[in-house]
Formats: structure tokens, sequence, C-alpha cells
């Protein structure tokens, strides 16, 4: 599910960035397939504590592993949304110059880079890996609001632009919400691995 999720996001960015209609169609097509796997696995879960009554860290990983699916499903369905947006918005050559000055490439790469991170972090039970993802984050956060004071500027420079720029708008809020859910399965990784819950705390990196 993590690579197919994986696959969703970078697809649908790249949609955008290349104005390709025809691979954002793909991505919402296998939206369905995202939510099969949630389903899947919630169900897998669910029975592997009902079966097995664990504990310690055997409970922690099937804790983990539902909250981590759930965060999963999450990112899919902004993926599903970020590709519905090059269905539904006639884009242009001329947009991937505003693209630029938004840095809509930098933001999407962070993403798929802190994406790829908690994998390997889950992967091979690396808690400092898991824990670099978090300084990231904040850079997203940074990028978003430059991009809308950017937007808003362009608006009132391109009043017949407006719903492309609330429109892209919403693309930068779904990257940076992306980013949080992408924190949450770091923190889920570091639970699992070293029962210590970062949720809610203030100096994650610490």
């Amino acid at each position: 599910m993590w690579l197919l999720v994986h696959d969703q996001l970078e697809n649908a960015y790249k949609a955008v960035l290349d104005i390709d209609v025809e691979l954002a169609e793909r991505v919402s097509t296998r939206e369905k397939r995202v939510n099969a796997f949630e389903l899947k696995i919630d169900s897998d879960i669910e029975d592997f504590i009902a079966l097995y009554n664990p504990v310690a860290i055997d409970l922690r990983f099937a804790l983990a592993m539902l909250k981590i699916n759930n965060n999963l499903e999450r990112i899919g369905d902004y993926a599903d949304s970020v590709a519905r947006f090059v269905q539904r918005c006639p884009l242009t050559e001329e947009d991937k110059e505003l693209f630029k000055r938004l840095r809509l490439q930098e933001m999407s790469d962070r993403v798929m880079s802190m994406f790829a991170q908690t994998h390997e972090a889950l992967t091979e039970q690396n808690i400092g890996t898991a824990k670099s993802v978090f300084e990231q984050d904040e850079l997203l956060d940074q990028l978003n609001k430059e991009a809308l004071d950017i937007l808003a500027d362009y608006a009132t420079e391109h009043p017949d632009s407006i719903k492309l720029c609330l429109e892209l708008a919403a693309i930068f809020r779904k990257l940076e919400r992306a980013g949080d859910h992408i924190s949450n399965l770091a923190e889920e990784t570091v639970f699992y691995i070293d029962a210590e819950v970062l949720k809610h705390t203030k100096s994650l990196g610490e």
C-alpha cells in the first residue's frame, strides 16, 4: 500500500507540473485500489489483535500499523484530489511559469522525499531517519505560506485568474496536509520501535 500511495502522489503532482490529463485520470482510476488496501489491512490488523492478543512490541506494531494505514489512505485521497484538479481545470503552458514562481516543483519534491524517508525509517527501523522528517515539515509550512502570498498578489493583478488561484491554493494546502500525515507516519514509526509518543510534543526533533 505504501508504494501504491507513493506512486499515486508522485503521479498526481507530475500530472500538474506536466499538465498531463491522461496521467491524472489514471491516478483517479487507481484510487479504488488504495481504498481496498486500507479496508483489507484494517481487517487483518483486527484479526491479528483478536486472535493473538499481542502485548509489548507486538501490540505497538499492530497499533502503529493501524494508524499508518489510515494516514496512507488520507495521503491517497490528497493525490486523487490533485489529479481531479488537473482534469477539472483547463491548464495551459503559460501556467507553468506561475508554478515556477510558486515553487511547486520544490514543494512536491520535498513531500516525496519525506514520504520515501518515512518508508525507509520503518523498513530499517531507524529512529534517526524517522525524526529527521519533522524539520522538513516546517519547510513545507513555509513554502505553503509563501505560495499563498504570491497567489494573492497574482489574483489581484490578474482578476480573470482568481478561480485558478483558489484552486492552486487548495493544491498547496493538500501538499502541506500531506506533509502533516507523513509526519504522522514518522511518529508512529518511532512509537513502534521505541515506545516513544511524539504526538502533540513541541520539539519533535529533540
